[in-house]
């Protein structure tokens, strides 16, 4: 199944579509998400998020539930299913249109190494998974839940699957350029 996930990701890639992925991706970056970052500064009274933390506990998740109030809990919230969502749709699309288009420049067909396109969409998916099990601890504060002992772990998966996107999407760019000097 993750082969044809793959496979079709590497079919319906593009130069064109990569390049219309980069140019939403830096749009979002650079009006939708400033804004939406003063925005939770100001909900979360400077506390901060957990979902932009690469380790945090489920105890410091609780503290931030009790510092947002019940307005800053709703509001987190609301982000999480608005924004959140779009902001994952956004960077998970340019990093699979980008890495599967220098992929098939770069990787053989037919080679397992083709599926590290797969990378950015276990990112968004882990980034969904964070952004459900921080809503339920939020919605359900000040009652304990497991989930959140959750939370933390799909977070730093996530965080893991973004950075590994970008870190491999640069090294497929260096062997791009390195391909196209030799050839030269």
């Amino acid at each position: 199944m993750l082969i044809r996930i793959s496979d079709f990701l590497h079919d319906v890639s593009s130069g064109k579509l990569a390049l219309l992925a980069l140019i939403i991706f830096i749009l979002f970056g650079a009006f939708v998400l400033p804004r939406e970052a003063a925005r939770a500064e100001q909900v979360s009274e400077g506390a901060g998020s957990p979902d932009t933390n690469l380790f945090y506990t489920a105890g410091d998740l609780y503290e931030l539930a009790e510092i947002y109030g019940p307005e800053g809990r709703v509001a987190y919230v609301r982000a999480r299913y608005t924004f959140d969502v779009a902001f994952p749709l956004v960077y998970g699309f340019f990093l699979v249109t980008a890495i599967s288009w220098i992929v098939g420049r770069v990787i053989e067909g037919g080679s397992r190494f083709r599926l590290v396109n797969l990378a950015p969409v276990f990112a968004v998916l882990f980034d969904f998974l964070e952004n459900l099990s921080t809503s339920a601890v939020m919605l359900r504060y000040p009652q304990q839940t497991a989930v959140a002992y959750l939370a933390p772990i799909l977070s730093l998966i996530k965080w893991i699957f973004v950075y590994g996107s970008f870190v491999i999407l640069g090294l497929l760019l260096i062997f791009r350029i390195l391909r196209l000097v030799r050839n030269a």
